[in-house]
């Protein structure tokens, strides 16, 4: 089978939604098909993203492709009778950030018709779908309270390689993730700056901008904490990223209303270790479970310390947590078979 999958993207930075795309290309290859990739640069600037969105609708793939897969915003909005969406957020600002300050532009009569429009037109793409998948439970909800469409969960893996192999805990609750405001690493240096042991905090990832990196270098030296700091601000490759992990102590993950459980707390599963996130984290919570898979905080600095220093000052929990990791993973079935076996009979 010819399989189109289409995507959008934001130049130079690499996230989870490039993964997914590029992951399930090559089980998708595995399993004997023709795959082609399509990934046209995105940009939600307001006064622009309305004719972005224009842009995706003007591709026709009828002739080009048996099927097409379409994954991060606009994409869905390209022309095929066969289309599947493994949907994995909507335009955020225009739905269940609008009222956050994450929103970014003002509330106005302009903006609240852009945002009219923006919710028209994803209705009408949703509905020429054959099948709608969800990445996760939480998106799936929001799917269906915005726009009254019932997504399918469909958990994305990581690849099918074997982690380093390190039963050592190491001293380093490890946070690897784009530095972005919303993923709040400010919090896991504020929460250091709380802690009563010698446990230390390895930010891992590259932000859109390096602002927030130093940001997070003089919160630090403010604390008097920036001795137990390290902030890798850079891309950086997976093998590495896996002794990273593999030496750590647990992993830390507290993004803001998760569309998802995120790559991080997988990747911490498979080198079985324990993830510290919050109670607000969103999709985070379906394979984070606390005191089996991880410890769930409350979004404080306080209270993050205070899980921190439990993970430093007892290592049998943090064995036990991440032996709990892998078990939720298998629990829950996260494998590529499953995926490809839903993408190409849906």
């Amino acid at each position: 089978m010819r399989i189109a999958l289409v995507t959008s993207t934001v130049p130079f930075v690499r996230g989870g939604a490039r993964n997914i795309v590029d992951w399930l290309a090559a089980a998708l290859r595995d399993a004997g098909h023709e795959v082609e990739t399509i990934a046209l640069p995105f940009d939600e600037d307001p006064t622009r993203i309305v004719g972005e969105m224009a842009r995706f609708r003007m591709i026709d793939l009828t002739d080009q492709a048996d099927r097409v897969v379409c994954f991060r915003p606009p994409s869905y909005l390209v022309q095929h009778p066969y289309k599947i969406l493994w949907f994995i957020h909507h335009i955020r600002p225009y739905y269940d950030l609008w009222d956050t300050h994450y929103r970014g532009f003002a509330d106005t009569a302009i903006t609240r018709a852009r945002r009219d429009l923006i919710r028209r037109v994803d209705d009408r793409a949703f509905a020429e779908a054959r099948h709608i998948f969800t990445n996760s439970t939480v998106v799936a909800d929001r799917l269906d309270h915005f726009n009254g469409i019932e997504g399918e969960v469909l958990y994305p893996p990581l690849p099918d390689v074997k982690a380093p192999e390190d039963h050592r805990l190491g001293d380093e609750i490890v946070a690897v993730s784009r530095l972005e405001h919303h993923k709040r690493q400010h919090l896991l240096v504020e929460a250091l700056g709380h802690t009563t042991t010698g446990v230390r905090l390895h930010l891992v990832g590259k932000g859109s901008s390096p602002d927030y990196a130093e940001h997070l270098r003089d919160l630090a030296e403010s604390l008097g904490v920036r001795g137990r700091l390290t902030v890798d601000d850079a891309w950086v490759e997976e093998d590495a990223k896996q002794r990273i992990i593999a030496r750590s102590l647990a992993t830390a993950y507290i993004p803001l209303d998760e569309d998802s459980y995120g790559y991080p707390t997988l990747e911490s599963a498979r080198s079985r270790r324990g993830v510290l996130t919050t109670s607000d984290a969103g999709g985070v919570l379906e394979l984070v479970e606390d005191d089996r898979s991880g410890l769930v905080s409350e979004p404080t600095p306080e209270s993050l310390a205070n899980a921190m220093d439990r993970l430093f000052t007892d290592r049998d929990l943090a064995r036990r947590l991440g032996a709990g990791a892998a078990d939720r993973v298998d629990e829950l079935g996260i494998s590529w078979s499953h995926v490809v076996e839903r993408i190409v009979s849906a």
